[in-house]
């Protein structure tokens, strides 16, 4: 080895010592004659002092002065204590100092393209992404990667203890509709046809269950062709587990004792702690009437109510026959028009014909726009509904539709408590979404849609509701919800022919077809499928999150940009002639 200790594990019980480091300079100072190195390596800073008095020979205090940061070097030397008053508490190794006799450089490095540190420079994220190579030897990015190994190690070690194997299914499959574009990969031996990139590992991992494995876990990597947003990438790792021979209890038991373990064992060490225990559970329906989404953010209030009773009839014609609901912001009196437009142009970006603006002042609701034209017992009543005090905004949607009430201001809800700060960023608020809808009617198309996907069984008391009446059956599907993002998914499978059939056909889908792509799995179910569940927690997005990190970039070691594009290497990129002429594909681009 090139070094006998880390630049992270110095301390005052290594005083006396002879040490070899090797990293890179983080900072240098000359301070008269005698130079400073903070140097620097995955596992920490240690502060070493090159002094002519003490070096082997002026050419290496030579060589010191020529040194830069992000030079690579290798020192000897005594670990030694700093001088009275000069500790520095803020590095883990700031009681000690290594004085250098011996100084090699392995490399020198040019001016890096913006500075090492974690210090919050604005640095523009294609240009750390373009050199992710330095981006990722910054201590934050370091810390995520470590939580993330820690986290995925602390999986694996979980579910072993617990009976489950951990298996490999195909990366190159068959292309099956899963909600999201595929990926193609074209067949060379077979020409014309096409692998596709699993959007998850969901037929193989029930295919397993039939397999007799019982307990199955993998750490998968799964791919989807949609638009980026801050919680998806092209690319994405899940924990991908199935279990057979349980209900949905089983598999929510699990996955809860996991994560709790998990936030107390490790997760606390980086400020972070839960705030339900057990995680909450309320059913879909539930959570729309309180919340407005299915992903709702629990570390504040903040919950909608309906005004639908108190305003029927009101002389404001927009209520008169509408559902109404709210919210109210607490301490938001104070915005001004413009700010309230911007409010209202949110609304209607996100399904609402429109916003009603009450302002909450020390006297009642002001008497201007909406207002002025409600009854003084409507706005006393809307006061007392909301837990309005003096200085809140209350803010109103009204929609022949609930549903569109519902989401329009779910979406305003997690907006204002964004522009709030109301969410407390030590906290991780898991919570179970349960009872979904098995289907969502689909207008446009004029038929029923799985609302997860089409493998989720009925409950089985609505069994008996299948074909006669589809919208009023619930599903054994369940949501693992934290901090406003879905983090996992899951349920029961279906597991026989008979009902898998039944809902292929509901959805639209043609036997004929239905065999074509899923012919397999009807097949297997005939050879004696178990009852079986799973989940898929996104390994990204729960890291993301006890990392305090804004978006799932930040916790992958090689992610690409909004536009999908890996800007380092240059992906995706054009290829040879020769090579498409072997795959027997012609382009047509536009």
């Amino acid at each position: 080895m090139l070094k006998t200790k880390t630049c992270g594990e110095l301390r005052k019980e290594h005083v006396g010592q002879h040490v070899t480091l090797a990293g890179w300079v983080h900072r240098r100072r000359d301070h008269g004659g005698v130079i400073f190195i903070d140097l620097r390596d995955r596992f920490g800073l240690t502060q070493i002092v090159i002094n002519p008095v003490h070096v082997s020979s002026p050419e290496i205090f030579k060589l010191a002065e020529s040194l830069r940061n992000e030079y690579v070097i290798q020192v000897e030397g005594q670990v030694t204590l700093r001088p009275a008053g000069m500790a520095n508490p803020k590095m883990s190794t700031g009681e000690v100092e290594v004085m250098v006799s011996q100084l090699v450089l392995l490399n020198p490095a040019k001016t890096p393209p913006f500075v090492i540190d974690d210090e919050g420079r604005d640095v523009d994220e294609n240009l750390r992404l373009k050199y992710r190579y330095l981006d990722l030897r910054r201590e934050r990015m370091a810390r995520n990667l470590t939580i993330r190994h820690t986290f995925v190690k602390f999986i694996r070690d979980y579910l072993d203890a617990r009976g489950f194997i951990e298996v490999e299914t195909p990366i190159l499959f068959k292309t099956t509709p899963e909600g999201a574009r595929d990926y193609l990969v074209p067949s060379r031996v077979h020409p014309g046809c096409f692998y596709a990139l699993p959007q998850s590992p969901q037929q193989l991992k029930q295919l397993l269950m039939v397999a007799g494995v019982e307990r199955y876990f993998q750490i998968a990597r799964c791919f989807r062709d949609e638009d980026q947003r801050a919680d998806r990438q092209p690319e994405f790792t899940q924990l991908d587990l199935e279990m057979s021979f349980v209900d949905r209890e089983d598999v929510l038991n699990l996955v809860e004792g996991l994560l709790t373990e998990f936030t107390e064992r490790y997760a606390h060490l980086h400020g972070k702690r839960l705030l339900f225990k057990p995680f909450l559970r309320l059913s879909y329906e539930a959570v729309m009437e309180r919340f407005g989404r299915d992903k709702p953010d629990l570390r504040f209030g903040m919950e909608l109510f309906d005004a639908t009773d108190i305003t029927r009839g009101s002389e404001f014609l927009p209520f008169r026959a509408a559902h109404v609901k709210g919210l109210c912001a607490p301490g938001c009196a104070s915005y001004t028009r413009k700010q309230t437009d911007e409010l209202t142009e949110f609304a209607k970006n996100n399904g609402a014909k429109g916003l009603v603006v009450l302002w909450h002042d020390p006297d009642g609701i002001r008497n201007s726009g909406a207002g002025a034209k409600l009854s003084q017992a409507e706005k006393d009543a809307i006061i007392a509904r909301a837990g309005s005090k003096p200085g809140d905004l209350i803010l109103l949607v009204a929609d022949d539709s609930r549903k569109a009430v519902n989401e329009a201001l779910g979406e305003l809800r997690h907006e204002l408590g964004m522009r709030l700060k109301l969410a407390d960023e030590s906290v991780m608020a898991y919570l179970w979404v349960v009872d979904y809808p098995l289907f969502e009617w689909n207008e446009a198309e004029q038929r029923w849609d799985p609302s997860h996907h089409m493998f989720t069984a009925p409950q089985d008391e609505h069994l008996a509701l299948l074909e006669s009446d589809p919208g009023q059956v619930r599903s054994k599907q369940y949501d693992l919800v934290c901090n406003g993002y879905e983090v996992g998914g899951g349920s029961i499978r279906i597991h026989r022919r008979e009902v898998q059939e039944t809902v292929m056909r509901l959805i639209g889908l043609e036997m004929e077809e239905a065999r074509r792509k899923f012919g397999h799995i009807l097949e297997a179910f005939e050879y004696g499928a178990p009852p079986h569940g799973g989940i898929a927690p996104g390994v990204d997005r729960l890291t993301m999150l006890y990392c305090s990190e804004p978006n799932i970039r930040e916790v992958m070691a090689f992610p690409k940009n909004q536009q999908a594009m890996d800007v380092m290497a240059g992906a995706p990129s054009p290829v040879y002639e020769q090579q498409l002429k072997e795959l027997h594909i012609r382009l047509a681009l536009p």
